[in-house]
């Protein structure tokens, strides 16, 4: 289930914030100007869900966002857990490269159409861990400080859209800050479980 946590931006283990309800999180996060939105689930994504067919199942939720905001690319970034040395090596590569604070020139704009994956926002002195999952769409402002965690196991097919060709690359800011704040799956852990 979607999960914001807000927690200050020197002190981690100090929760401000903790909520599962989509009403709260959209409103705490337009106060910060970020879009959170749902859109109706449409088919199962398994690994054998190609591209091409997860764009297919939401076309016109796609060709709505990108005339109303001005986006002229779409594609799919998946993972799907295999037993196999090389995913896991290729997984590992994928978590360790997002999880370092970065932003981008413009917007970043994705919609999950399966698993889960968390996005914590470095805003002002706060940093918001929203944990987005099937159905979450998320739409972050360009220059946003933020890093992203797919968990140790990343199961996920997300729609993301740009307005151009390098959209996704990161400025990364060398902030160590990303290292302190509690990964995907302690976040996910029931409160007062360790």
């Amino acid at each position: 289930m979607t999960l914001l946590q807000v927690m200050p931006e020197d002190d981690p283990g100090r929760v401000l914030l903790r909520t599962r309800d989509h009403d709260r999180i959209a409103e705490a996060l337009r106060a910060c100007s970020v879009a959170f939105s749902r859109w109706p689930l449409r088919g199962t994504i398994t690994p054998d869900t190609t591209p091409e067919d997860v764009l297919s199942l939401y076309r016109a939720e796609i060709d709505d966002l990108c005339a109303r905001e001005g986006l002229n690319l779409v594609d799919v970034a998946q993972l799907h857990p295999q037993a196999s040395p090389e995913w896991e090596e290729r997984a590992a590569k994928a978590r360790s490269t997002f999880l370092e604070e970065h932003r981008h020139a413009e917007d970043e704009v994705r919609f999950f159409a399966h698993g889960t994956g968390c996005f914590y926002l470095h805003l002002d002195d706060r940093v918001h861990a929203v944990v987005c999952e099937a159905g979450d769409l998320l739409s972050v402002p360009a220059g946003t400080r933020h890093w992203f965690d797919m968990g140790p196991r990343p199961e996920f097919a997300a729609i993301r859209f740009f307005e151009k060709e390098d959209g996704w690359v990161g400025d990364f800011t060398g902030d160590p800050i990303a290292r302190r704040f509690p990964r995907l799956d302690a976040l996910l852990m029931p409160e007062g479980a360790t």
